[in-house]
């Protein structure tokens, strides 16, 4: 605090003030299970370590104490003795980096964020949760109904003026409380296209001294996204560069207005449109049409023994599809010197899901449901409830919580018909803030399991919400009959609240399949 601050105050009263301000402003990591500093609107919450593919990083928590969303500052190397450090202001991205969506460029952007911070030696990436330029989910996903329904003819922007929305809803009044929390005032070199993001930050009094630019190549399925960007303001060359056919839809989408679920009214049916999903392991999933389609002139068999092999394998599904794993590289640079040829196609086309997406009034969370194929009553759906990590949208170590994502995805394709509940439910439902304390207090050694952190949080086991997920689940499948997706017989034993949904609307679990197994 300055000596000239509160001037007309007493000696006595300008020493408490300055205690406190020399104190209750900064993180004090010693004194884990006890301090948590504010400042202006950021509360503090935890801080543990990130181990990514790039390095190690330190994640320090944050919560608006407004519009209570999270910050998460991931930090790299020695952040306090450089002068000038590379930084993101990253915006969520829940179908990029959670669902592997390959519509956008937002996963690419956070990822190559990361290894340029860390290429650099000292650095950190500031991840907000902004979903959809910060209107939410909802209305992103009604964008993309829109956009989607008029076949690319109407942009996003335009899809947001006709939603009665503002261009951008994104705010960054955190990051300047964040670097007085953590003790720092760098000079940031920002890592953006968006030059309005620039000018905002420097609005913020944050010290920007230059910027660089993250910009990939585009994909049919992220085209229109990307120009709809550059026409926008952002600072990207590659969308007109670019000769590359934009995607078709499987199906015609029809926007709709939002109307209550029947038998349970709290949800509001807000969207529905699809999603182009990654394929998993480079496995790529054909309709009988389309294998013939891409395989007139080309035997399969022979392209598995071709130098350099295209394809690894091969084998015929139900309903007369086909299952082909192709080697990438090696079809990506033969595609190069035959161009026209359908054969690769092969190296851009994505699973087709169906997004519905739904407003609960009593929690007033967003709840996700993927379907996949169109399922007959005599169907009997693969199903998975998925609880989404958020620091699992991060290029991890450790891939167990996406792998049992892409495990799921994969089961689905191959079996033809399917759903997924994505529930935004990290630490079992006690949310993202009680997930980061566990793991500050087990790398501490303040606790030596969650087991033991949650009774010191005051959580329950298991808080999450299954009687919804079921409900929703409903809606999507023909019949009652199920194969359910868990990760082990015992997760089952330990969520008694699981299978009362279950039962409680009298689902029919004909297989379990355990990813344990996979």
């Amino acid at each position: 605090m300055p000596k000239e601050a509160f001037p007309n105050v007493s000696p006595e009263v300008r020493a408490i003030l300055q205690r406190f301000t020399s104190e209750a402003f900064y993180i004090n990591e010693d004194h884990a299970m006890r301090d948590r500093a504010i400042y202006s609107t950021t509360l503090y919450i935890a801080t543990c370590d990130v181990k990514m593919k790039m390095g190690n990083f330190t994640a320090h928590i944050f919560q608006d104490i407004i519009h209570k969303g999270y910050v998460i500052a991931l930090a790299y190397g020695d952040i306090r003795s450089e002068n000038e450090i590379f930084t993101r202001i990253h915006s969520s991205c829940v179908t990029g980096e959670t669902l592997r969506a390959c519509d956008c460029d937002c996963a690419q952007q956070l990822e190559g964020a990361l290894q340029r911070i860390a290429a650099s030696g000292a650095g950190i990436l500031f991840y907000l949760m902004q979903e959809g330029r910060g209107v939410g989910y909802i209305a992103k996903s009604r964008d993309r109904m829109l956009v989607q329904a008029s076949n690319d003819e109407i942009s996003t922007f335009e899809a947001y003026r006709l939603l009665g929305l503002k261009r951008d809803y994104r705010q960054y009044r955190n990051v300047k409380p964040i670097c007085q929390l953590l003790g720092i005032d760098p000079k940031f070199i920002l890592l953006t296209n968006n030059p309005d993001k620039v000018n905002i930050l420097k609005d913020l009094e944050v010290n920007i001294i230059r910027s660089e630019r993250l910009e990939i190549t585009p994909t049919p399925y992220n085209l229109a996204y990307l120009t709809s960007k550059m026409e926008a303001g952002h600072m990207l060359t590659s969308p007109q560069e670019q000769e590359v056919t934009r995607i078709k839809l499987p199906a015609q989408v029809i926007p709709f207005k939002p109307h209550a679920v029947q038998n349970a009214q709290r949800f509001i049916y807000v969207s529905s449109y699809f999603l182009p999903v990654l394929p998993v392991e480079d496995e790529i999933i054909l309709s009988e049409t389309e294998f013939k389609q891409c395989f007139g002139t080309h035997s399969p068999d022979v392209l598995m023994h071709n130098q350099p092999p295209l394809i690894l394998s091969h084998q015929k599904l139900q309903d007369r599809r086909f299952s082909i794993k192709i080697h990438r590289d090696n079809l990506t640079h033969w595609k190069k010197e035959h161009q026209g040829d359908p054969l690769g196609d092969l190296t851009h086309l994505p699973y087709w899901f169906r997004v519905h997406v739904y407003f609960d009034i009593v929690s007033c969370e967003d709840y996700v449901v993927l379907t996949y194929g169109n399922a007959e009553p005599y169907d009997i759906p693969i199903v998975r409830i998925q609880s989404e990590s958020i620091f699992n949208r991060f290029p991890l170590v450790d891939t167990d919580n996406r792998d049992k994502f892409k495990a799921t995805v994969k089961a689905i394709v191959q079996h033809g018909v399917g759903a997924i509940v994505l529930l935004y439910n990290d630490g079992r439902g006690a949310g993202f803030g009680a997930y980061a304390e566990d793991l500050m207090l087990i790398e501490k050694g303040l606790s030596h399991n969650t087991d033991e952190s949650y009774q010191k949080l005051g959580v329950g086991y298991d808080n999450r919400d299954y009687e919804a997920a079921i409900t929703l689940l409903k809606e999507h499948i023909p019949s009652n009959h199920v194969q359910m997706v868990m990760n082990s017989p015992d997760s089952l034993v330990k969520k008694p609240e699981y299978a009362e949904a279950l039962n409680s609307h009298k689902i029919q679990v004909d297989k379990w399949i355990f990813l344990e197994n996979f």
